[in-house]
């Protein structure tokens, strides 16, 4: 395979194929194996499915991705890949034994991303949207990590995003939540209300949002600010807009506290961030106080009652005083909704309002609960 691949990969140079389809490659296994004119064998559909994945990027990676299922592809190193089915980690029969073919894939697939990835900067994020056939995924998350930092050698993880598993209706069909949560979402995506999506890392908080997204009124413009591109709503007028890092002479960053501001200012009906973790929580508790209801964003959180405290350290960052942020987010945000990884599976826990004081308004940000699963 490894002679094959150089052959196809320097004769689609020769032909000035940067991005070969399935049908360029299948063209150049036939000049490399059998000369211009070589009749086709029954081996060319493994070799060009191959090959596919090879110049996608994914190579090995992307056999588990043509489960629908699978939501996340791990690799730690050396040994085996690691599949997420919505029930927790379990390995997978896959296994890349190699130190230098780990880091050759996860190099492969940040210069598939239009990311940079070497020893001097031994991380990268992107996202990868050129698939080869098979794949479930309308785009794949990357992260990777070389090694060293990672003392194993490189690790890659993975994250499946697909349109067509974000919407409430396959939601509350694949069990995330009941018929009767899934009218109070829908009914708050109609009023408007500015909504907080929390839950810790790959409990559905961006497929929920995803679908309540997709819920928005067609005439409605969405402002997305993501560091990574990971939402992909079904809405038809959604302007994207992506961080970016800064260069090798140190500059050139866009943050997203800047996108936040610069959002504002685009005439936006709603605006979304795709996670809130820093100081940017300024600009959108700012969009949600300002005329722009039904925005919406989400946060890490081990519980819905974690969620006060996370954001007023969050605020914090920004220089804004607990008494600032509690009064903005009752006032703005309104709804948290908490999903969770449960036994179970992916599930919707609770529902509720921030309000400010408890019992005779004593106290600071809380949530009182609307609904709670049993």
């Amino acid at each position: 395979m490894n002679a094959l691949l150089t052959g196809v990969r320097d004769d689609l140079a020769r032909r000035g194929v940067s991005a070969p389809t399935p049908a360029e490659i299948a063209v150049s296994v036939q000049r490399v194996r059998s000369g211009d004119g070589g009749r086709a064998d029954l081996g060319v559909v493994d070799d060009v499915r191959s090959l596919a994945r090879e110049f996608s990027g994914l190579g090995e990676l992307a056999v588990p991705l043509s489960d629908p299922t699978v939501t996340d592809v791990l690799l730690n190193g050396p040994g085996p890949v690691w599949i997420d089915r919505g029930a927790g980690l379990e390995p997978t029969g896959t296994v890349i034994a190699d130190v230098a073919r780990c880091r050759e894939i996860a190099v492969r697939l940040a210069t598939a991303c239009g990311v940079r990835l070497d020893d001097v900067r031994p991380f990268a994020d992107g996202v990868l949207t050129d698939l080869p056939p098979g794949v479930a995924a309308q785009a794949v998350r990357v992260h990777a990590v070389l090694a060293p930092p990672a003392g194993q050698g490189a690790c890659v993880s993975l994250r499946a995003l697909s349109a067509s598993h974000r919407t409430l209706a396959s939601l509350q069909y694949a069990g995330l939540f009941d018929a009767h949560v899934g009218e109070l979402l829908r009914g708050m995506v109609r009023r408007r209300e500015s909504i907080l999506v929390s839950g810790g890392t790959g409990a559905g908080k961006t497929t929920l949002l995803a679908a309540l997204l997709a819920e928005v009124p067609d005439h409605e413009r969405i402002l997305l600010v993501e560091d990574t591109p990971e939402l992909f709503p079904d809405h038809p007028h959604v302007i994207g807009l992506r961080t970016r890092d800064a260069g090798v002479d140190g500059a050139g960053e866009i943050d997203v506290r800047t996108l936040a501001r610069q959002s504002l200012r685009m005439r936006p009906d709603r605006i979304v961030v795709g996670e809130i973790r820093g100081a940017e929580i300024a600009e959108l508790l700012l969009a949600f106080n300002t005329g722009h209801a039904g925005s919406a964003g989400t946060v890490h959180a081990n519980g819905v009652d974690a969620v006060p405290g996370r954001l007023r350290a969050l605020g914090a960052l920004a220089g804004l005083p607990d008494a600032a942020v509690d009064r903005q987010v009752a006032d703005g945000i309104g709804v948290v909704v908490h999903v969770e990884r449960t036994p179970a599976g992916r599930r919707v826990t609770s529902i509720g309002r921030f309000v400010v004081g408890g019992v005779g308004g004593v106290g600071g940000l809380s949530v009182e609960r609307m609904w709670d699963a049993c």
